[in-house]
């Protein structure tokens, strides 16, 4: 039963992301494009958009973390670490010029599925063909260690 109520929580958390997404328009790379160009056709929605995720997860996490535990798990998942080393680095710039190449990040091209276009089907078996290639790089290299 635990197991539904997680899975049922988890889908509506999903949904409510991947509307947000949609209303504020992020599903369109153009709009996330225009974002990033500082210097011709700059849109500032984007802040708006990360400006109520910022308030929202600060008001919340606040609020949240003065409980025990979550209502639907015995305790919390929060990141222990706390280091910037050299694969965060580089995974961010990765991650950043991708995004800055396509419009497109991980939420915003999921949450695109509802209304595909051409660009989503090849951003997204591109992205996880990368997190594959990641996998199996990672893997053969901790296994040479």
């Amino acid at each position: 039963m635990t197991n539904r109520i997680n899975l049922l929580v988890s889908l509506f958390a999903g949904l409510l992301f991947g509307l947000g997404l949609a209303i504020s328009g992020m599903t369109y790379p153009g709009k996330v494009l225009n974002f990033l160009d500082l210097a011709g056709n700059w849109d500032p929605a984007l802040l708006f958009v990360l400006g109520g995720a910022v308030g929202v997860t600060v008001i919340g996490f606040r609020w949240i973390l003065r409980r025990k535990a979550p209502l639907f798990s015995a305790h919390f998942f929060l990141p222990r670490a706390q280091d910037i080393d050299r694969k965060l680095v580089v995974g961010a710039l990765i991650f950043g010029i991708g995004w800055g190449i396509s419009g497109y990040c991980p939420g915003p091209a999921i949450a695109s599925l509802a209304s595909p276009n051409w660009e989503t089907w090849v951003f997204l078996p591109s992205m996880l063909l990368g997190v594959f290639l990641h996998r199996i790089l990672t893997t053969t290299k901790n296994k040479d260690t």
